[in-house]
């Protein structure tokens, strides 16, 4: 599933192509997305302009005005196999290819959806007011993300510290693989209890977090099965996984052979040397 840094890479990837250009034409091959495309899609985009695109966690925002229709903008959730990138005119369209936005610049912004469990959507008020966004945390890269906020939220919850960072109320886009490569980093085990760890070791946690998914969208995301960038690239940063999917292998700090554990029904690699 693309996480975080693979939505950001996405965003940066397709901006500078998109960003300002008018909607000549809207293709819609498929409808039966995780939400159906909207019946009047193709008519309320046309003629339209998008703007300066966004992110909320997983979320891409795509904000679109025309002279005589205001402003809106569309949700878009990549889902579990999903991708935008850019095509160009006369570029044909491949199995998957759901939906096509065909703009000034003979520039198509292309979704593909293999499991089509993405969707887009028109977004429901604001960031701030849409029920999907509205309950999220704060992003990961934030002043509002910190040690304190994981103390605090932590205290007396019995729950392990590696499903509780990946609790998108506490923290946003901390997905399976940036939560394991973030303890590894921290030296906390996984499956300690999270109302059990002190400020001292969440100050390690929040920064080995931010680094971690630095690093990841500097790289263009992880190399994931489905994924590629929204300019068709794919990620380059499980070159540099610690943990995530190498249970059995050695650890690359002490040698030791690397555990797997089911935290959340999510499998977690660790050290037990390295991480306490």
């Amino acid at each position: 599933m693309p996480e975080l840094p693979e939505v950001e890479t996405t965003r940066r990837g397709i901006a500078p192509h998109v960003e300002g250009r008018e909607i000549r034409e809207v293709i819609v091959r498929e409808r039966r997305l995780r939400i159906p495309v909207p019946q009047e899609f193709e008519d309320a985009l046309v003629g339209m302009r998008l703007g300066t695109l966004g992110r909320r966690a997983k979320y891409l925002l795509v904000p679109v005005s025309g002279a005589d229709s205001g402003s809106r903008a569309l949700l878009w959730h990549l889902g579990m196999s999903g991708s935008l990138r850019i095509a160009r005119l006369g570029d044909l369209p491949k199995k998957h290819d759901h939906i096509d936005l065909v703009l000034e610049n003979d520039a198509i912004l292309r979704y593909h959806d293999p499991r089509r469990f993405g969707f887009v959507d028109w977004l429901q008020g604001s960031a701030e007011t849409d029920p999907r966004l509205a309950r999220l945390g704060p992003e990961p890269l934030s002043p509002e993300f910190d040690a304190h906020r994981l103390h605090a939220l932590s205290r007396k919850r019995r729950i392990a510290v590696k499903p509780f960072l990946m609790d998108n109320a506490v923290v946003v886009g901390v997905g399976n693989i940036y939560a394991s490569e973030a303890l590894f980093l921290a030296g906390i085990d996984p499956r300690r209890s999270a109302g059990r760890i002190s400020l001292e070791r969440y100050e390690l946690l929040a920064a080995a977090v931010r680094e971690v998914l630095a690093a990841a969208i500097t790289q263009g995301g992880t190399t994931l099965r489905d994924f590629v960038s929204g300019t068709g690239e794919p990620g380059y940063f499980s070159q540099r996984l610690n943990v995530y999917g190498r249970d059995g292998e050695s650890c690359r700090r002490c040698g030791a052979e690397l555990r797997l554990v089911t935290l959340g029904q999510r499998a977690s690699v660790f050290c037990a040397i390295c991480q306490t």
